[in-house]
């Protein structure tokens, strides 16, 4: 009886000192790691910005199921879009993405930040050619049947990374239509 007291006690000191580790090296890390993703974000920003100017004031959405917040886009005297960051469920659970828009909701530009879809298949929708099946359409294809037969066999076998994708960027578009280019 006596062994396995001693046993726990020896078990629950290094358990503590583990998490004093952990704990440690998380109070080091979380602030580095929060920068890392917030650089990310706006270099994401950035390249989706087709050129324009990004305004300093970030708007706040919470009453969308894929906006997250956006910001106006200009050129130096007037305004000629949106630059939204959207949120879909993929396969792989939640895609962080951004994208522009121009004042009648069409996609100009759009990248994907970050998700947990499958290497080899959703996983190339971080790549740059991936986006254009979405780009300058005067509807954003949600289907593989509303692509071409080329593009629809590029994503074969990531339909459901592609509809997630196709639908953040309808939800985008679908919003902007609602602010009516203010």
């Amino acid at each position: 009886m006596k062994e396995y007291i001693k046993t726990s006690i020896v078990l629950a000191i290094i358990c503590a000192g583990a998490a004093l580790v952990l704990s440690s090296l998380n109070s080091v890390t979380k602030p580095i790691i929060i920068e890392y993703e917030n650089q990310k974000t706006l270099n994401a920003l950035e390249a989706v910005s087709d050129g324009f100017n990004i305004s300093d004031t970030m708007v706040e959405v919470n009453d969308n199921n894929f906006v997250n917040y956006y910001y106006t886009l200009s050129d130096n005297t007037t305004q000629k879009g949106y630059l939204l960051n959207l949120t879909a469920i993929g396969y792989g659970g939640k895609i962080n993405m951004v994208a522009s828009y121009d004042l009648d909701g069409q996609v100009l530009q759009a990248k994907v930040v970050s998700d947990s879809e499958t290497p080899g298949l959703g996983k190339k929708s971080e790549e740059s050619w991936y986006m254009t099946k979405y780009l300058n359409k005067s509807v954003v294809p949600t289907k593989k049947t509303q692509l071409s037969s080329e593009d629809a066999s590029a994503i074969s076998g990531a339909s459901i990374t592609f509809a997630a994708i196709g639908n953040a960027l309808l939800g985008g578009s679908n919003f902007v239509k609602s602010l009516g280019g203010k």
